[in-house]
Formats: structure tokens, sequence, C-alpha cells
């Protein structure tokens, strides 16, 4: 009878995993192939201006504006998570981030209906952000509320494999469509990936209409605990976490879409790099860091989330100069070498502990509320901004990198501060 439970529970983690990573790759494949794209194709067919720059830095806005919606996004969604439950949260997300998504793929360009294309992609981008905002907690959830006790941190880090699977595919469908003709890519080729993402939609809707409610969850549903507004109760009791989170998603994020996005741009334009070459980096970077994830998850179980967290940090920060010293030698093996360390390597026990971290520290009836409000308003801050501030500073420091450097550092300092101030989970009981 036991060994027919163990079996159970297996397949019931099994499951659980699957749901939260294919879904969580799916929804973070849309989004990415915006970041992506934003860079290489809307500044020119939905963002035109005059000056190259300020055509780029118009598509890097409507890149960082779905930041500012995100939050918003996580207050709507992680209501109903914290109050209706995981699951339906996780199918209303997936649903509006597939569907925008797909719109996007058919949206004539400027030139065909002019102004009202880049109003069009900028509110679709938007719907993007509502749906991206709702999305992390759930994923997150729904495996760290089913993990054993001692196995938090390798679920906590499956969900964030799904973020850089997301960044995988986009970039592999975008390096298949870039062997298309100029003209060919600049026309239709770009738009295949973003229509063809409604397969994968139905894929994840399918496979998350088949789990159950968390076991956190139901619990507080058998206890009375679900309560009246989340948003309210955790701003009441939860603000000091709240902010640990928003300061410890920092240095996760903005670094992350300087050497995600920004480096699309940099590479491209002030370096001397093909855009397939860029792309075929951040291809190998993410694939590296797909793998190593689970094993810095499964590493936080031994040593501790903050151990693991603040050493990824550290050695971002003293990365910082390195990485674009060896991106301005022009040489296609250090743009490899630079990304596959700046992203593959060093930005991976950053991302692998800090769903984990975050959810450990809310208590369960706010806890989606709690560790959405702190990622999404973390992200807005520090990420959406990231390639705008990036493109800033380089104009106006004369194509210098050195204040960029300076920022990525700035960033690692706020981390560490608020990552200073949380409690140390790992083997123990989650808060409450």
């Amino acid at each position: 009878m036991e060994n027919t439970h163990v079996i159970e529970d297996k397949k019931v983690s099994t499951r659980v995993l699957l749901a939260s990573l294919i879904g969580s790759s799916i929804e973070w494949f849309d989004y990415f192939l915006y970041g992506t794209v934003a860079a290489l194709i809307f500044n020119q067919l939905y963002f035109p201006a005059e000056d190259p720059t300020v055509g780029t830095m118009l598509a890097f806005m409507s890149f960082g504006l779905s930041f500012f919606i995100r939050p918003f996004g996580g207050i709507f969604f992680s209501h109903i998570g914290d109050k209706i439950g995981r699951k339906k949260t996780l199918v209303l997300t997936l649903a509006l981030m597939g569907g925008a998504t797909v719109l996007m793929g058919l949206l004539p360009t400027y030139q065909a209906i002019g102004i009202a294309a880049p109003i069009l992609m900028v509110l679709l981008r938007l719907i993007q952000g509502l749906g991206i905002g709702g999305e992390w907690g759930g994923a997150m959830l729904l495996a760290v509320e089913y993990a054993p006790k001692d196995k938090r941190g390798l679920f906590g880090a499956v969900p964030q494999m799904g973020v850089t699977l997301g960044v995988l595919l986009a970039t592999l469908a975008l390096t298949v469509m870039t062997m298309l003709p100029e003209e060919d890519f600049m026309s239709w080729g770009w738009r295949v990936p973003f229509v063809g993402s409604a397969l994968l939609v139905f894929l994840g809707l399918w496979i998350r209409k088949g789990i159950d409610e968390t076991p956190a969850f139901k619990k507080n549903q058998q206890e009375g605990k679900v309560v009246a507004v989340p948003l309210f109760e955790t701003l009441r009791t939860h603000k000091k976490e709240v902010l640990i989170a928003i300061g410890a998603k920092c240095v996760e994020t903005g670094p992350f879409y300087i050497m995600f996005t920004f480096i699309m741009y940099y590479a491209t334009q002030v370096l001397t790099f093909e855009r397939s070459q860029v792309l075929n980096a951040v291809t190998i970077a993410t694939l590296i860091t797909t793998f190593l994830i689970p094993v810095m998850g499964a590493l936080s179980d031994k040593i501790g989330r903050k151990t693991v967290y603040i050493g990824g940090v550290v050695l971002l920060m003293l990365y910082a100069l390195p990485y674009f010293w060896m991106l301005n030698t022009g040489s296609v093996l250090w743009l490899n070498i630079a990304t596959i360390i700046g992203l593959g390597i060093v930005w991976t026990p950053i991302t692998a502990v800090l769903g984990t971290m975050f959810s450990e520290i809310f208590k369960s009836n706010v806890r989606y509320t709690g560790i959405t409000l702190g990622y999404q308003i973390g992200a807005a801050l520090a990420g959406g901004t990231a390639p705008m501030v990036a493109l800033w500073l380089l104009k106006t420091f004369d194509n210098s990198y050195m204040p960029i450097v300076a920022y990525i550092i700035f960033m690692g300092v706020i981390s560490l501060i608020a990552v200073w101030a949380a409690r140390e989970y790992a083997g123990r009981e989650m808060a409450g």
C-alpha cells in the first residue's frame, strides 16, 4: 500500500512539474519573441523614425511598457489565485498571452495602416504584460506547494527553466526564420513564430486543465483561511517581504535584459556582428542555463538559497566589466564566450533560487499575491527599463560601456542589501 502511495505521489509530482514547465515555457516564448524582434524588426516596421536610434528607442519603450502593466496583471490574477485557485489563474493567463501573440503576428505594419499599427502593437504588448503578470506566480506555486520539504529548491527551479526555454524557443524560431532572404524575413518570415505559437498554447491549456489545486490552497479553503482581499492583507502583514522580493529581483532581471535584448542592438549596431551570430550565442547560452538551473536549485536544498543567490550576484558584479571587454574585441569566439559565461553560467544561480526564496517568505493565504507583487514590481523597475537605460547611457557617454557596467554593479548592490534581510528556509517549513 505504501509503495502504491509513493508511485501515485511521483506521478502527481511529475504531472505538476510538467504542467508548470510547459505552460511557463510557452508564456515566456510568447513574451521573449517580442523582446527579440523589437530590436531587429519592429524599429523598422512599427516604430519608424528618421533617426534609427529613435526608432530603436521607441521599440525598446514598447518592450518596457508591458513591464509596468505586469504588476496590475499580477494584482488581478493573484487575487484570483489566492481566493479562487492557482489552476484557474494559470488557464486564464495562458489563453490571454497566446491570443495577444497570435494577433501580433497578423498585425499590418506602419506602412500599411499608419499610426494605428504602433498603437495596436503597444496595446497587444500590454495584454501580454497582463498575462505574464499573473502567470509566473501561479507556475511557481504549482511547483513549490507540491514539493517535499527537502526538494523545494529543485521543484522551484523547474518553472524558472520555463523562462530560459522560452528564450531558447524564441531565438531558435527566429534563427530559422533569418535563414530566409532578407526581404522575405522582413515581410512575412518574422510573423511565423507569432502565429505558430497558437499550437503551443493549445498544448499548454490541455496539460494544465488536467491538474488539481495545490495542497496549500486546498488547506486554506478547508480551514477557512482564504482572505477577502489578498492585496490588502499582503500590504498589511508582509510589507517587508514584498520589499525584499522587489530588491532581490533587480539583479536577476536588469542584467538579463541587457545581455538578452540590449545586446541585439549593441552587438549589431555599435559593434560589427551579424544578427545571426548574436542569436546563435544567446541560443547556446540559454541552452546551458536550462540544464544548470535545476542543478543550482538542488544545490540550494543542500547549502541554502541565500548562499547560492549571493554567490551568483557577486560573480555577476565582478563579471560585468570582462563581459563588455570580450564583446568589444569584435571576435565571434569572444562573443560566444562572453554570452555563455554571462547568461549561461553566472546568471543561472540567481534565477534558479529566486522563485523558491520568494515563495518561502510569504504565508500561504497571501503567497500568490506576495511573490507576484515583489517579482513584477522588481521586473518593472529594473527589467523593463534596462534596455532603454543601457541605450541612453551608451549615447550619453559617447558609446562607452563603462556606465552600463556601473549600472549592473549598482543593481547587484541593491539585491545584496535586500537578500541580507531575508530569512533562510531551506530544509524548513515555509512561512506560515
